[in-house]
């Protein structure tokens, strides 16, 4: 049955999660610096570096120290003892050793610019991307198919910092056309939210839109070349129709697992972009952690990630059983 399938699927899910928190949690809390060390600094005495490990709960055996960390995600911990307790509540992150904010709270603050970024760049790369892989299909070996696979080609080898740079000083500098990124409400004001985000869009798309024109290109032609398709051609069926009705669907049916996979790994975070353009996401958020060797902020959204691709796998299992009933068979 398909909830005994989906089921058995949040099971992995919840299995694969936990590993993942398990060799996060050791990776980061057991081969990096000392963290009492970094957020003590430089004259500070072995004292209070026993008085912060104390707090953190980093004098305490590492198992015990990975099981508080998962009871915080649901349940919430408290830190420190005394008058010097706090309370984390659920979901418990962390704190930030550099600012002391809860890690919780700097994601879901910076998440909705991940989510922008993410959500613009997959609508402007699946319009693009599919549509002239489409044409490039129907139009085999044509000066049409021959130069928007050329310039897919070119586009994909582009990497996407060099792009970011070139239309920042293109559209910025230059044309001035487009103001500088920067995270400014919808509701605040439509026109400057979509002329912020509309260079993030075009540098994270361009990438994927490449790929997928692609591979759209190549599946439409092996879809065409199915005894099915030859079939429906000989029934009289317009090549409009017979595109529409018997191609598209087994065609594209792949791009929908790429497609989950790509938008999963986006609402991690975009690092270089958000980082080039200075958008404060998720993606500027990991990889200012990084420098700073922020090791609660850098292990949430490591998770996030995570989950993300995660869910995404799940998500485009179902949608799979809905698109090709052989998958539909299998899974129950």
């Amino acid at each position: 049955m398909m909830a005994r399938y989906i089921v058995g699927r949040l099971a992995w899910v919840l299995l694969i999660l936990f590993l993942v928190c398990l060799f996060t949690f050791i990776i980061f809390f057991t081969l990096q610096p000392d963290p009492a060390v970094m957020i003590c600094g430089k004259t500070c005495t072995q004292g209070r570096i026993d008085q912060i490990h104390a707090v953190l709960g980093l004098d305490e055996p590492l198992l015990k120290q990975f099981f508080g960390f998962l009871v915080g995600i649901f349940a919430g911990r408290d830190y420190g003892q005394g008058a010097n307790l706090v309370h984390c509540g659920a979901p418990c992150l962390g704190y930030s050793f550099q600012t002391g904010q809860s890690v919780w709270d700097m994601v879901v603050e910076r998440l909705p610019v991940s989510a922008t970024v993410a959500i613009g760049a997959a609508v402007l790369w699946l319009l693009i991307g599919i549509a002239a892989g489409l044409l490039s299909a129907v139009k085999e070996g044509t000066w049409w198919d021959r130069t928007a696979m050329g310039l897919a080609l070119g586009g994909s080898s582009v990497p996407n910092y060099v792009l970011a740079l070139a239309l920042q000083y293109v559209l910025v500098v230059q044309l001035q056309v487009l103001p500088f990124p920067r995270a400014v409400a919808f509701a605040d004001d439509p026109v400057v939210w979509f002329q912020s985000y509309l260079m993030p869009w075009i540098v994270l798309a361009t990438g994927y839109a490449c790929l997928y024109s692609r591979l759209t290109r190549a599946n439409v032609i092996d879809t065409l070349a199915e005894n099915f398709m030859r079939t429906a051609r000989s029934k009289g069926l317009s090549p409009a129709l017979t595109m529409r009705r018997h191609a598209l669907r087994p065609a594209l049916t792949p791009i929908a697992t790429i497609f989950g996979m790509d938008f999963a790994a986006l609402l991690g975070g975009a690092l270089i972009t958000e980082t080039v353009f200075g958008l404060n996401g998720v993606g500027k958020m990991a990889a200012d952690s990084i420098t700073k060797n922020d090791q609660p902020v850098i292990m949430a959204v490591t998770l996030l990630a995570a989950f993300f691709v995660v869910i995404g796998n799940v998500v485009i299992d179902l949608v799979y059983t809905r698109l090709d009933p052989r998958v539909r068979i299998t899974a129950k």
